[in-house]
């Protein structure tokens, strides 16, 4: 069913970005029904960079254009402006709106009410569903309602697809990142891997999201699964490259990509694609 979703995926993931602008979406140039917009969030870079037309997406932030914070293709980031979400470079821009996340600065806030520009807030999104709500939402703002559709049927279908080893008892899957924090429940990487056939191990042993789990604890009572999470894809700190983890029997250490991790929209169908490849694996 993955390999079947493939086309549909890669299709809707990576788009067609021209240089500098936002995707090629159908529809013509931006208008009252498709306003300009200002990305603040890392999370909405990567729906909105999928969804603008041409000239609509004015900037991204500069945290989508880093490799240790991007939830999109690092390249395709390159190619957006981006800024530092100051408001004198917001003002710079005209946008009609601003998208940012849930914290904004009373100073950046207002500055924007002064100019008359719309700022719209987006939580970090905890589940999937949270995540399909957000998406139609930009959607709607963006006016590009049809490719907020397609996005979350692509969403759709990883979760079908992931779901295959429904009735069956989950793997015990820890998500360890760096420093040796852990992410609880009430997490988009926790319902993920609900989805894809795991059970979270931290909740099990009373920990929340951003707990600390120092590796004796973890040795006392280790999971079938450590997913290791570095700043960036390939890049783990030494507590998550502690020799004694190769040496656990029954027990994998799997990196996993950080885009993956935290912001879904777009990410939500290659993050479940993977989990449930791996999940695939621990099943043979």
């Amino acid at each position: 069913m993955i390999r079947r979703a493939a086309p549909l995926i890669a299709l809707l993931l990576t788009g067609c970005l021209p240089d500098g602008q936002g995707a090629a979406v159908p529809g013509g140039a931006p208008s009252a029904a498709r306003p300009t917009i200002v990305s603040l969030n890392p999370c909405s870079d990567a729906i909105l960079a999928g969804m603008s037309v041409p000239g609509q997406l004015l900037a991204i932030s500069h945290y989508s254009q880093e490799a240790t914070s991007t939830s999109m293709d690092l390249a395709a980031a390159r190619r957006l402006r981006s800024t530092g979400g100051t408001l004198e470079e917001v003002l710079a821009l005209r946008p009609d709106i601003v998208v940012a996340g849930s914290y904004v600065s009373p100073p950046l806030a207002q500055g924007l009410r002064d100019a008359g520009i719309r700022l719209v807030t987006y939580p970090m999104p905890a589940t999937v569903a949270q995540s399909e709500t957000q998406i139609r939402d930009l959607a709607r703002l963006s006016g590009n309602i049809a490719y907020g559709e397609q996005l979350v049927g692509a969403i759709e279908h990883a979760l079908k697809a992931a779901d295959r080893h429904r009735g069956q008892p989950p793997v015990q899957a820890l998500v360890w990142e760096m420093g040796g924090i852990v992410a609880g429940n009430d997490t988009l990487i926790a319902d993920l891997l609900a989805h894809a056939g795991y059970a979270n191990a931290a909740s099990a042993r009373g920990l929340a999201q951003a707990d600390y789990l120092p590796l004796e604890r973890m040795l006392a009572d280790p999971p079938r699964v450590i997913f290791t999470i570095g700043h960036a894809a390939g890049e783990e700190d030494r507590l998550l490259r502690h020799p004694v983890l190769a040496r656990l029997a029954g027990v994998q250490r799997i990196p996993l990509d950080g885009s993956l991790h935290w912001c879904g929209g777009p990410t939500i169908p290659r993050a479940l694609a993977r989990l449930a490849r791996l999940r695939e694996g621990l099943a043979k």
